[in-house]
């Protein structure tokens, strides 16, 4: 039975991520280890989580419809380990739920970086679950990855069916997304179709140009090869960053069965503040479109540069002074020099590195 790594980032979040961490505690596929690297988080989600885990506080649903994927609690206590980045423990601990302190906010990909060396350091699996720490999950969504994967040797990357978490018979995505390189634009595939109409995965996986990284399997031999997520990106474009760099050397593929339920957006700690997540939405999206051209697609750069300053002033139009502001300041990071991109926004590995 192959061993996984499963890694949630957890930043002021740790209502959603109980909820998670309790229906992936009835996972039907017994060989895991999960991994919460809490990206600074200044609510007490630490103490929340650990006290979860010794049965002192109870996952609750926020929707009700779901409740059966998380109720009644799975038995505790459930084996804890709480250690701060970038502190050196036996990754082989007989802990089942293990808690990083990261130190600060790291973003998406640095997040998840931390607890995928956490893996990489104790060697002793076959493949890493990155999911959302706003998701609910099936009994079979793990299992049913891992069998697909085994099915395609040549993958690296598997995603699952994605569905809206409040309306749990629409489709989010399945999978992943394609990709439009002259407007730097995604579109989720199967968005909005129904829940009882998911095609075969060779129906979908022609079409995936990356993983959505609410719920992306990942083998080891892909972190060896290919190396961990971009940590510049800090948030958005982190997944398809990934994809352009094995291309030609692993699948994608996904997993029709392995169904997860996701509250959009809440993940990224606003969920709860919407103008102040559009600003910040705005801001590290552009950001993230303009680099990620400028690196991988240059020659449709003026093209995407020039999107962005229509969004701009459109923003100014409607008054929306703020986001004009947000993707201003990521137009012009994105379009700073290539070196001066690698001494301010890449992560110093050796520094934080674990195990």
């Amino acid at each position: 039975m192959p061993r996984v790594y499963i890694i949630l980032v957890n930043w002021n979040g740790w209502r959603d991520t109980i909820e998670c961490l309790e229906s992936l505690f009835r996972l039907d596929h017994p060989e895991f280890t999960v991994v919460v690297c809490d990206n600074g988080s200044t609510d007490g989600s630490t103490e929340k989580i650990k006290a979860w885990a010794n049965g002192e506080l109870d996952a609750s649903a926020a929707n009700p419809t779901l409740a059966f994927l998380t109720q009644p609690a799975v038995p505790k206590p459930i084996g804890f380990l709480e250690i701060s980045a970038p502190e050196r423990v036996m990754a082989n601990h007989p802990a089942r739920l293990v808690v990083i302190h990261t130190g600060f906010n790291l973003g998406f990909a640095g997040g998840n970086n931390v607890g995928l060396r956490y893996a990489l350091s104790a060697g002793d699996f076959e493949f890493a679950w990155l999911l959302n720490s706003d998701t609910v999950v099936a009994p079979t969504a793990l299992s049913e990855m891992v069998e697909r994967m085994q099915e395609r040797p040549e993958a690296g990357l598997c995603g699952s069916t994605l569905v809206e978490y409040e309306k749990p018979d629409r489709i989010q995505a399945l999978g992943g997304a394609g990709y439009n390189k002259w407007l730097a634009r995604s579109s989720h595939i199967g968005r909005g179709i129904s829940k009882d109409k998911i095609p075969d995965a060779g129906l979908v996986e022609p079409k995936l140009r990356y993983v959505i990284g609410a719920s992306m399997l990942v083998s080891k031999s892909f972190l060896q090869d290919v190396g961990l997520m971009n940590e510049s990106y800090f948030l958005y474009f982190e997944e398809i960053d990934w994809a352009i760099r094995a291309k030609g050397r692993y699948y994608l593929c996904y997993a029709p069965k392995s169904v997860v339920y996701h509250k959009q957006g809440a993940s990224a700690g606003t969920a709860f503040a919407h103008r102040r997540r559009s600003d910040i939405s705005d801001y590290f999206s552009s950001r993230g479109r303009m680099l990620f051209t400028m690196r991988n697609f240059p020659i449709a750069a003026p093209v995407v540069a020039c999107l962005l300053i229509g969004g701009i002033l459109f923003r100014l139009a409607m008054g929306n002074f703020g986001g004009a502001k947000a993707v201003f300041s990521g137009l012009r990071l994105a379009e700073t020099s290539t070196d001066r991109l690698a001494r301010d926004l890449t992560f110093d590995r050796d520094e934080r590195r674990i195990g």
